[in-house]
């Protein structure tokens, strides 16, 4: 089977929870410690063996294109003072994969639309699909599962996560067909944004996907969410409805960064997870709780 060698990151939305601070910088960039999440997904995808990466922008994110890009002057500035480890950490990210930006254009929005916008540039091939809100803290690369389950279905994946059902109002629910491994299923539906008593099960489609090119020819101008959005999760169905779809329920911490709350929450775990900050960190919350 044909092996994954592009990932598109979806980066065009406006970031508006975050406003005011997201008026002039990305979404993207809001930083988990001293690492942007968009950095930590391109890191991770790396692993599993992706050497392009597409990232779809809007007219607001030159920030993302300048963070993948070289800056000569700065490296200069850190070798002249002594600091070349700094600067080798920061050539080292440029050159972690070949980087090739798309604005995304026009009044249509959804989480189809950056699929839309690179389909172009995707070939007869399997492809990862991220949203830059979400990432998984876990010992293998969350992408290497996702590859893993492909690469035993020969289908498309979605990474999946376990939740309380009462939770499932924001998310889009699977319901779960037969068990190919303790971790991976082939999915018998997706509902996004049901009610708990309306919920198939207690997964949730965590945003990022291994697709194959099938998927291609379900990707539409069809509006169908709530606002008009041109919703991925549409073609999913379409596509599980002609061939099969698996998920993978990733081995892992999940963070969803896409609010202030579960951002603070990210944060907080990476601080405590820290080989560099963690001790001294929760010695610190333990301090200021009581």
């Amino acid at each position: 089977m044909k092996q994954p060698t592009k990932a598109i990151i979806c980066a065009a939305g406006l970031g508006t929870r975050f406003l005011p601070q997201t008026k002039a910088m990305p979404k993207e960039m809001l930083p988990i410690i001293d690492k942007p999440v968009i950095q930590i997904i391109v890191e991770q995808v790396v692993k599993a063996g992706v050497t392009e990466i597409i990232i779809v922008t809007g007219s607001t994110k030159r920030a993302v294109e300048d963070h993948f890009d070289r800056s000569v002057e700065l490296e200069e500035k850190l070798r002249s003072t002594g600091k070349g480890e700094m600067a080798d950490q920061i050539q080292a990210i440029a050159e972690l994969a070949n980087f090739i930006y798309i604005r995304q254009k026009g009044s249509d929005y959804g989480s189809a639309c950056p699929v839309l916008a690179a389909q172009h540039l995707i070939d007869d091939e399997p492809f990862f699909v991220f949203f830059p809100d979400d990432y998984f803290r876990s010992d293998t690369p969350w992408p290497i599962q996702l590859k893993d389950a492909y690469n035993k279905t020969g289908k498309s994946v979605i990474s999946l996560v376990e939740i309380d059902k009462k939770d499932s109002y924001q998310y889009g629910m699977v319901e779960l067909g037969e068990k190919v491994s303790d971790r991976v299923f082939k999915l018998k539906n997706f509902i996004e944004k049901p009610d708990e008593a309306h919920a198939p099960s207690s997964y949730a489609s965590a945003g990022s996907y291994l697709l194959t090119p099938d998927i291609l020819r379900f990707v539409n101008m069809k509006k169908t969410g709530k606002n008009g959005e041109i919703m991925l999760a549409d073609s999913i169905i379409d596509l599980m409805h002609s061939d099969a779809v698996y998920g993978c329920s990733i081995d892992g911490v999940w963070h969803d960064t896409g609010d202030q709350f579960k951002y603070l929450q990210a944060v907080v775990d990476e601080a405590l997870f820290s080989k560099k900050y963690g001790q001294a960190f929760e010695k610190y919350l333990r301090d200021r709780l009581k």
